[in-house]
């Protein structure tokens, strides 16, 4: 099965390599990077990663959507959100990571659902999406197909806790182990919801 990674600029580094370093240990699981046009991408960081067109991606994949900078002004762009949810009608499994779960948000598919989002970014977050039931204390929520994680680190615990879900927890623990992580396996244990 295919991750298919949907990547814009500024984009925040760790909430993409995290799960990408998780679903990497996953043999099933083929890694691609996709953006609206194509080509060079750069993360807030500066790390520049070479990217498919968005039509390219193929239905029933696991889509993961990351937040950072970049989401800002990635809400009011139309065409974005309109071929975002597209692809994520189409996909069997949609993760979002910190304010990526904005973007997700903005093309109604999460109205009625239960998400979560980075807690410093939190009201902006929700000003995005007035029918999602928000909640705030979650290291990650699961609602249907849909996961979505707190800030930043939460996405690794999220793509854990998915691997978990679909592999059996012995197998998240496996990874989370090579990886010499401490993985907070409870989703509802989030130390930042202060």
């Amino acid at each position: 099965m295919d991750v298919d990674c949907i990547l814009f600029d500024d984009f925040e580094t760790l909430d993409l390599f995290g799960p990408v370093e998780v679903f990497g240990k996953i043999e099933e699981y083929n890694i691609r990077y996709f953006s609206i046009h194509g080509g060079l991408i750069s993360s807030r960081q500066n790390a520049k990663i070479a990217t498919e067109h968005i039509d390219e991606i193929k239905p029933n994949s696991i889509l993961i959507i990351p937040g950072g900078q970049g989401t800002r002004s990635l809400v009011d762009n139309d065409d974005f959100i309109k071929k975002l949810k597209n692809i994520t009608e189409k996909s069997s499994w949609c993760l979002s990571i910190c304010t990526g779960s904005a973007l997700l948000a903005k093309t109604g598919l999460i109205d009625n659902i239960e998400a979560t989002s980075n807690k410093t970014a939190f009201e902006w977050v929700k000003s995005n999406g007035n029918n999602t039931n928000w909640k705030y204390q979650a290291r990650w929520v699961v609602d249907r197909k849909y996961y979505t994680s707190s800030g930043v680190s939460a996405g690794i615990d999220m793509s854990l806790g998915f691997v978990a879900d679909i592999f059996g927890k012995e197998r998240a623990k496996k990874i989370a182990k090579i990886m010499e992580y401490k993985w907070n396996s409870d989703k509802n244990n989030d130390p930042f919801a202060l």
